[in-house]
């Protein structure tokens, strides 16, 4: 029997009480002893429509009372594979954005140096932007998995060269991902050329529409994934929720109809399982649109799922 941390049972403290750590595990401000580091990053001064995301992180740690620490589908079993506790949120200045992505580059420079896995809860989408610089200090390009509605590949919005809109170019340019190994997937809606999504291809990336996806299962595509990317190859899951259509996850800034099914979120993510995951994030939740907080329960269920596609998970 290991002694790894466990989350606190419904049966032991009502699910509506205690404190809501992610999963009810124990808060770890101290990552030292941990193999993977829950972090939040309670940013949305990065987003382009709705902002809100800085509720996120503590959202759905409120949502995840409600998530039990076995996957009935998969026997994935996170919490006897893994020491894992809530690492607590990033401190950032609400004021300048500039300000936040050094800070948040800092604080995962921090967990990587612990040999933590992060994963992560957004905040807006210009929070991987410096988790990626951070991990890429110990992997080198990594490969990546980007979940979303949008490329997010601007040159610039508003002037501004980081924002939750370009941190996939700059990720590319800055070497940080390597392209022949990306692959973006849900893409759609509008755009403001024909060629929107087309500077990710010509760097050799993979795109996936989101009408590609319509009315199948996306395991086949998943297996594509896997034998493109190899089982070597440091890899990152970026899953932003607005990637799922707005009638699963309506708690978002920038939601587009017809986008993938909750299902479908899910075959993602249990398709990761076999790479080798250096990190992951959960973005973009925005609770303020969502009153139900069932967009933010959806996010928790996912990130429980990319705890069970981390390497060397225990299935039962």
């Amino acid at each position: 029997m290991n002694d790894f941390n466990q989350p606190l049972s419904g049966n032991e403290m009502p699910r509506f009480a205690g404190i809501p750590t992610m999963f009810r595990l124990p808060l770890h401000e101290d990552i030292a002893d941990l193999d993977v580091a829950i972090v939040g990053v309670p940013l949305d001064i990065g987003t382009s429509n709705r902002n809100g995301t800085r509720y996120g992180p503590r959202q759905i740690r409120s949502e995840s009372v409600l998530v039990r620490p076995y996957s009935m589908a998969t026997g994935a079993a996170p919490f006897d594979s893994f020491q894992v506790a809530d690492a607590g949120d990033v401190a950032l200045n609400p004021y300048q954005l500039d300000a936040c992505i050094k800070l948040i580059e800092a604080h995962f420079d921090k967990v990587v140096a612990a040999e933590a896995l992060p994963v992560t809860l957004g905040g807006d989408h210009t929070i991987t932007l410096p988790i990626l610089r951070a991990l890429a200090r110990k992997h080198g390009s990594m490969a990546l998995v980007h979940v979303d509605a949008h490329a997010d590949i601007n040159d610039e919005m508003f002037g501004e060269k980081v924002a939750h809109g370009t941190i996939f170019r700059r990720a590319i340019e800055e070497g940080l991902v390597e392209p022949q190994r990306m692959f973006q997937i849900g893409l759609r809606a509008t755009g403001y050329t024909a060629d929107d999504f087309d500077w990710s291809r010509q760097q050799g990336a993979t795109i996936v529409p989101a009408e590609e996806c319509w009315y199948q299962s996306l395991a086949p595509l998943m297996e594509r994934v896997r034998s493109v990317i190899g089982p070597q190859a440091p890899t990152y899951l970026s899953f932003d929720i607005d990637g799922l259509d707005p009638s699963v996850a309506p708690g978002t800034g920038t939601p587009e109809p017809a986008g993938l099914s909750a299902s479908q979120g899910l075959e993602i993510i249990r398709g990761c399982f076999g790479l080798n995951i250096v990190g992951a994030d959960l973005v973009e939740v925005s609770p303020p649109y969502d009153t139900s907080g069932n967009t933010a329960l959806l996010a928790a269920n996912l990130v429980f799922e990319m705890l069970c596609s981390l390497p060397g998970c225990r299935r039962r």
